[in-house]
């Protein structure tokens, strides 16, 4: 351990410790859990083209390939677990630091983790909706009636892609027999999640929306922020002088809107966070990690009074 580094993510400590964070999180948290991002390391989104809503509805064969693909992949989500950065944010919000958990993804381990107040943005694929009568049902059922319906099928893979399908040849596929809504005896049944092409629901934005607005911090961990669906929080909180913080491998759209960036795995710094800010904890030099490359100062007038630290500004630690 280099103490040249020592307690690297003291300036993020600080700003936590006021409490009232809204966090904002995507695929980037999940990746230790075994599920890939779209556009980080692990990169799923350069081998593999997402199913668009209009695919979906208009298609009844890429449909049927989306179920097969799905069915399989289904059941490496189940298995997956929470990981450190899920546990050390649940601890986090147990802590009565967090307003609430704002998530781009659809794995469910956030509360898995045992998180608090998790909205899932973009919907949970253990969640079925029938797109005729708006039937909700759990996914554990639809798989038993999949795989009732589909006794031989039995291809395999290791790879799941973050939206929870795999990647299986035309042919492994084309005899996979899909299901009906059975309130409605007919309708198509979806994954309750939002598809690329596919608006999220007004309310949920507006929920969303309404508890950015409210927070002290906006940390934002594990998202490119690519898209607008999750970008927009990034831009409203700059807006409102909201302070934010970017915690991912890599650069990010928002990076501009942030106060501070670091580049490190969100498994290092999430539990060093959850020892720098625990109360019964002295302060003690030399006892922090290494690892992570700080991107931005954070400016003292930036900062809300009761989580300004020092002279206000992280120092630059080259990665060392």
């Amino acid at each position: 351990m280099d103490n040249r580094n020592a307690d690297a993510y003291a300036p993020l400590a600080h700003l936590l410790t006021g409490g009232e964070v809204v966090v904002l999180s995507g695929a980037g948290i999940s990746t230790d859990s075994g599920i890939p991002d779209y556009r980080g390391p692990s990169g799923a989104l350069r081998r593999h083209t997402p199913m668009t809503y209009q695919t979906f509805v208009g298609d009844p064969r890429a449909r049927r390939r989306y179920w097969a693909r799905s069915h399989l992949g289904w059941r490496t989500i189940v298995r997956a677990t929470p990981n450190a950065g899920h546990r050390a944010l649940a601890e986090l919000d147990r802590r009565g630091l967090l307003a609430g958990i704002l998530t781009q993804n659809v794995d469910g381990l956030h509360q898995a983790g045992g998180a608090g107040s998790v909205i899932e943005l973009h919907g949970s694929l253990a969640r079925v909706i029938c797109l005729g009568c708006g039937d909700t049902t759990d996914r554990e059922a639809l798989d038993r009636r999949l795989r009732a319906a589909n006794p031989r099928f039995a291809a395999r893979s290791d790879t799941v892609n973050p939206d929870g399908d795999v990647e299986l040849p035309d042919a492994m596929v084309d005899d996979f027999r899909t299901v009906d809504c059975q309130a409605c005896r007919g309708g198509i049944l979806k994954p309750d999640v939002v598809f690329f092409g596919e608006s999220v629901p007004a309310d949920r934005v507006r929920a969303c929306f309404d508890l950015v607005e409210r927070a002290r911090l906006l940390l934002v961990l594990g998202s490119s922020l690519t898209v607008m669906s999750g970008r927009r929080f990034v831009i409203r909180a700059a807006r409102l002088g909201i302070p934010v913080v970017i915690v991912n491998q890599g650069p990010t759209r928002g990076d501009d809107y942030a106060e501070l960036t670091v580049d490190a795995p969100l498994g290092l710094v999430l539990p060093e966070l959850v020892r720098l800010t625990d109360p019964t904890r002295s302060a003690t030099a030399g006892d922090g990690p290494t690892g992570g490359r700080w991107h931005r100062l954070v400016p003292a007038r930036s900062l809300p009074d009761r989580s300004r630290a020092g002279n206000g500004s992280a120092e630059v630690r080259p990665r060392g």
